[in-house]
This record gives structure tokens, C-alpha cells and sequence, in this order.
């Protein structure tokens, strides 16, 4: 039965405009995106078989263009117009973290972290250099490494921060394994950036280690 036939009520888009977003399940979302759905198939139908196919919404939001094509009913155009939702998302999340005063307590900020490395495959450092009032002069990936490590040169981001003028810095990376305990190596990276930073006036004021759950703050863990 198409979606057409099914009471309105029950239309994913319709109660979308009735009830809001969060009432929908991850299908009805998807279903939404697709728009259409395949042979024999309506669009919740097929959202929930590519939903089970890829084991929950977030591997098959992250597979890659390959992989999303495989699934009957998937291809490129859907492909890409997922990857630029997403894209999107990412960066309605910047533009926010940009009015934010208090950058440092912010919420968004460990939203915007997991967003931007959660799912990646290789270890990538992350800064976020912020103003006098901690708000958002610029975010950049500066470097970008392995499966299980990346190495952080002191300098160049000592060099960046004062590029840009900044008087305060939260840094992140990410950990593909999925755990976000910090290493070692990755306390004592945050104690020669602190070091380094202090000598030009920048402050450190967290560094953030992204993994499957919650980003872990270093600095809520007394680290900084």
C-alpha cells in the first residue's frame, strides 16, 4: 500500500507538521528523506529494511557511497543528498557555536565535536580558537593521522592560535576505536600545549577526546 492510502494522520510528513519532528521514528525520518520508496515497497518500508540491512541509522549514515548504493531502493542521488543534510547539520551547528558566550560550558560544543569526528576512520586534531569573551574566531582540523594515533606538532598550533589573534583554545581529537579514555601521550600533549600557549597568552581551556559516547573533557577530569 502506498503512504498515499494510509490516514493522513499516519503519514510520516503529515504528523511531522502536526506533532513535530521528535514524534517520528528513525524509519518515518528516513522515509521522509527518501521521499519515494522502491517496487512494491512504500518509503517507511524501505527505511526499515535499509535501517536492519545497515544494523541502525547511524552506520547507514555513515557508510560510504558504495556501500549506501548496494541496498535496493539507495543509490547516488540519495547518497548525495544525504551527505549534504549532514553537512548541513554540521554546519548550523558552527554557525551556532559562533553566538555562543561561555564557549567553554557550552553544550553544543561536545555536539558539534562528536558531528564533526566521531565516525571518522583515522585520529584527527581538532582546535576551536576563540576571542577574549570565548567566542568563535575559527574551528580547523590542523592535523590528521593513523587508525590509533596522529602526531600534534606544539608549535604550528601555537602558531595558529596567534595567526588568528586568539586568547583562548579548546582542542579535541578523536579516537576511531570508539573509547574516549585519554591515553598517556594524550595528558601529556595537553600539558605541553598549555605550557606552550601560556608563554604567548593563550589559555587552554579544555581538550576534549571524542569516541562512541559522550566527548570526555580533560579538563572536568582535572587534567587541565
Amino acid at each position: 500500500m502506498s503512504i498515499k492510502d494510509w490516514p493522513v494522520a499516519e503519514r510520516p510528513r503529515e504528523k511531522l507538521l502536526a506533532r513535530g519532528a521528535t514524534t517520528l521514528s528513525d524509519a518515518e525520518l528516513l522515509a521522509i528523506f527518501l521521499r519515494t520508496g522502491s517496487a512494491g515497497m512504500s518509503a517507511v518500508e524501505l527505511a526499515r529494511k535499509a535501517q536492519n540491512h545497515f544494523c541502525g541509522i547511524r552506520n547507514l549514515l555513515t557508510a560510504n557511497e558504495k556501500q549506501f548504493s548496494s541496498h535496493i531502493g539507495l543509490g547516488s542521488a540519495k547518497f548525495a543528498q544525504l551527505q549534504a543534510a549532514l553537512e548541513l547539520a554540521r554546519r548550523h551547528l558552527l554557525e551556532t557555536l559562533t553566538r555562543e558566550v561561555n564557549f567553554d560550558s557550552a553544550q553544543s560544543v561536545r555536539t558539534y565535536l562528536q558531528l564533526e569526528l566521531r565516525d571518522q576512520a583515522r585520529e584527527i586534531f581538532h582546535a576551536l580558537f576563540l576571542d577574549g569573551r570565548h567566542r568563535l574566531i575559527c574551528a580547523e582540523s590542523l592535523f590528521f593521522g593513523t587508525i590509533n594515533s596522529a602526531t600534534v606538532h606544539v608549535r604550528e598550533v601555537v602558531k595558529r592560535g596567534l595567526e588568528l589573534n586568539a586568547a583562548a583554545l579548546i582542542i579535541a581529537h578523536n579516537h576511531p576505536s570508539g573509547i574516549a579514555e585519554p591515553s598517556q601521550a594524550d595528558i601529556r600533549l595537553t600539558e605541553h600545549l598549555k605550557e606552550a600557549l601560556a608563554l604567548v597568552d593563550i589559555r587552554l581551556l579544555d581538550h576534549f577526546v571524542v569516541g562512541d559516547g559522550e566527548p570526555l573533557s580533560l579538563a572536568e577530569r582535572g587534567l587541565i
